[in-house]
Formats: structure tokens, C-alpha cells, sequence
């Protein structure tokens, strides 16, 4: 039984539930098609995780994104 994880931001950036049915869907295929898994028993998940909660570089995206270090 395959497992998927898939994070993204969430907020204004957030996949839309069209998006995230296509991610599951392509996902589950890729599996099936690559690795031969059985769609029925495949699980994706999606998480969509706080900018504030995710970062990089030492710093969390909204702060990143706002070009000042403190994120405000």
C-alpha cells in the first residue's frame, strides 16, 4: 500500500480542490503506471502547511516572501 505525502503552503497559496483531485489523481497514476501499485490501495495526502510553519534558509516563507526578516 503505497503512501504519499505531498506538502504545500496553504493560505492564498493553497492548491483549490480542483488542483488537489488532480494531484491525487496523477499521483495514484503515476504509481500505478511506474511501479506497477494498485490504485485502489494507494493513499495520498495532501497538507497544506502555514507559510509562518515552513521554512527555508533559516527563515519562514512569509518572511521570505515579504523580503523583511521578520515576516511583517
Amino acid at each position: 500500500m503505497p503512501y504519499v505525502n505531498i506538502k504545500v503552503t496553504g493560505g492564498a497559496e493553497a492548491p483549490t480542490p480542483a488542483q488537489k483531485a488532480e494531484l491525487i489523481a496523477g499521483v495514484t497514476e503515476l504509481l500505478a503506471r511506474v511501479l506497477g501499485k494498485n490504485p485502489a490501495t494507494t493513499v495520498v495526502v495532501i497538507d497544506e502547511v502555514a507559510m509562518d510553519n515552513w521554512g527555508i534558509g533559516g527563515e519562514s516563507v512569509t518572511a521570505r516572501r515579504s523580503g523583511n526578516p521578520t515576516g511583517v
